[in-house]
């Protein structure tokens, strides 16, 4: 049954790389729905696999050596997957806004903020130049931009990190896209500025009835920002579940090591909690459930170590993909 409320639905993404070296599986039959609206938090070390899950959304995967090898993404009830990169560029920008990983080298150093800014706007809106400018104008001061009319003329090396971060925000929402994806929007700013521009975020979000996917490795971000949360490992979906539920159930063990890692007010600790090891590469995941390796249990168990469970629905709206996930057993398999 069709969820109206749903503005984007991933189903069974799979994106690949070829290399010399081999075939990197970066992207392994990920599944998850954004609501109208809402924020839906893709969480999980570097190299899982969640810039690539957003650059795929996109269309925006280097072929070669990359290609989406299956699944559908299905984007105001129209699988964009389909479309051609004609089709594809009335969406990006446009319906579907993004703010790149790095606000450093993702401005052009040769045009001015408002040059790059109204750009955009008259790639996908017919207005003028002029009405452009004021639209421009209109962004910057939305994102708390002091004097708009000034900050139009300059060129980023002018700006500090968090600016242009904010530049990057006023790029990416100056044609009202129905939804955003924010590819971790802080990273490099100090933690005062990582505030104000997740605090911004979620005022565009209720202001404009934006759907927001936050990627981003901090769990601290994800408890205060996000409805829903997809945990990602090893180019697949350990967990899903709302944001509540995550932090107070947590079932799959690389979702309970990453908690643990947390710091914990109002105790003792000395030192922080760690998941030993690495995310192995997407050329040599190991063979059973990827995270076996590091994972207290799965490291002593036969059969995490030659089988992988599959992402199963353990609780109403809550799905892990754990062998010892609690009721896992007791839900038959889709297949």
């Amino acid at each position: 049954m069709t969820n109206n409320n749903v503005i984007l639905s991933v189903q069974n993404l799979s994106t690949w790389f070829e290399t010399e070296l081999g075939t990197a599986k970066s992207v392994q039959n990920v599944s998850y729905d954004i609501e109208k609206g809402k924020t839906l938090a893709l969480v999980g070390e570097s190299g899982c696999g969640k810039s690539v899950s957003a650059l795929s959304i996109m269309r925006l995967i280097p072929t070669p050596p990359g290609r989406i090898v299956s699944g559908k993404i299905i984007f105001n009830g129209e699988n964009i997957l389909d479309y051609t990169e004609k089709q594809m560029r009335k969406i990006r920008g446009n319906k579907i806004g993004m703010i790149f990983q790095e606000p450093m080298t993702s401005l052009n150093p040769v045009y001015t903020i408002g040059q790059q800014i109204i750009e955009t706007i008259t790639l996908h809106q017919n207005k003028t130049e002029e009405q452009a400018w004021a639209i421009a104008e209109e962004m910057l001061e939305k994102v708390h931009i002091p004097d708009p009319a000034r900050r139009m003329n300059e060129y980023p090396h002018l700006l500090s990190g968090g600016m242009r971060q904010r530049v990057m925000i006023a790029m990416a929402i100056s044609c009202k896209p129905s939804l955003l994806i924010a590819d971790e929007p802080t990273t490099a700013l100090d933690v005062t500025i990582q505030a104000q521009i997740l605090d911004l975020l979620d005022e565009l979000g209720h202001s404009e009835n934006m759907s927001i996917l936050l990627i981003t490795h901090d769990l601290g971000v994800v408890a205060q920002r996000s409805d829903d949360v997809v945990v990602m490992y090893a180019s697949r979906i350990a967990e899903k579940c709302s944001c509540k539920e995550l932090f107070n159930n947590p079932l799959h063990p690389y979702t309970q090591g990453l908690l643990k890692s947390l710091p914990q007010l109002g105790t003792n600790q000395k030192r922080l909690n760690t998941i030993a090891g690495n995310v192995p590469e997407p050329m040599n995941f190991p063979t059973g459930c990827k995270f076996h390796p590091r994972c207290p249990i799965g490291c002593n168990d036969k059969r995490c170590q030659s089988e992988e469970p599959e992402l199963k629905e353990v609780s109403k709206g809550h799905f892990a993909a754990c062998w010892y996930a609690p009721g896992y057993e007791k839900v038959k398999s889709d297949k």
